[in-house]
């Protein structure tokens, strides 16, 4: 039995048809008798919604109020993983959603730029151990004043990085809307490659370089503890994505592959604790 900590980005949750079509994702590990944590973002669009309404009434120019834009911010992955867990138990599989002063994830001050510190994993393990599925919110936080906090653009990847550490996962999946990683934003570059294995030293290159395919502040920690992530695509999950991992795999077409990727995209752990 393996853990695995998958996390589905806004693409992939963006409406309801596509949240009930990473359903079957999630049930395929399950059957493999694996235990599975999800982490989600907001769907596609609804946090810059939630930015612009924050800015139509407020100056953000004091804590108090990165405090308050904080929460509306963090309400995306909310309703998310409440959706998520709802359509799981449809399809009779054991779900439950989680928000991070739940479990909890503790947090610096620093509003809209959080620090995690600390995550307390007991009741992940509980519900592990009851055959159920956590479903945590991605991108918050909360701090000792008992505010919620958030910790950046990119965050939902953080939170499924520092899960992974803390819950000591055998690997960690990160579903988005492309294939894994390429040579350039296939998107935007047609005949770019993809990478089938990459190591956590060439992809935290790029992930600082400017590729926003992951956080760097993810492969980081995902790095530090030697976790595997892959990087798949929700919309063909039979086809095989990019390996990350702790293996030296570079070599000249390697290099050859991330000079390309910078080139061409450039313009276009935490303490783990036990409640006591």
């Amino acid at each position: 039995m393996a853990l695995i900590i998958q996390k589905f980005g806004g693409t992939s949750v963006a409406n309801i048809d596509r949240i009930k079509k990473i359903v079957p994702i999630i049930k395929a590990e399950v059957a493999k008798n694996n235990q599975v944590i999800v982490v989600v973002s907001a769907m596609a669009g609804v946090t810059n919604q939630l930015v612009t309404l924050c800015n139509e009434v407020s100056s953000l120019n004091n804590t108090s109020q990165f405090a308050e834009y904080d929460v509306a911010l963090s309400s995306g992955e909310i309703v998310t993983a409440s959706l998520l867990a709802l359509a799981l138990q449809e399809e009779d599989i054991k779900a439950r959603s989680f928000l991070a002063w739940q479990l909890p994830i503790l947090t610096d001050n620093n509003h809209s730029k959080a620090l995690v510190e600390s995550i307390t994993t007991d009741l992940l393990e509980k519900y592990l151990q009851l055959n159920t599925v956590p479903i945590i919110a991605g991108f918050q936080g909360i701090n000792k004043s008992n505010r919620l906090t958030t910790l950046g653009r990119g965050g939902s990847d953080i939170t499924a990085a520092l899960i992974a550490a803390a819950m000591k996962a055998d690997r960690c999946d990160i579903y988005t809307d492309i294939e894994g990683i390429f040579t350039a934003d296939p998107r935007i570059i047609p005949n770019a490659k993809k990478i089938k294995e990459i190591d956590f030293l060439e992809m935290l290159e790029l992930a600082s370089s400017g590729a926003k395919v992951l956080h760097p502040r993810a492969v980081e920690l995902v790095m530090r503890y030697k976790i595997d992530m892959r990087v798949l695509s929700t919309f063909s999950p039979n086809t095989e994505g990019t390996l990350i991992t702790s293996r030296d795999t570079r070599s000249l077409l390697k290099f050859a592959y991330r000079e390309e990727y910078l080139k061409e995209t450039r313009n276009a752990a935490p303490q783990h604790t036990k409640s006591t």
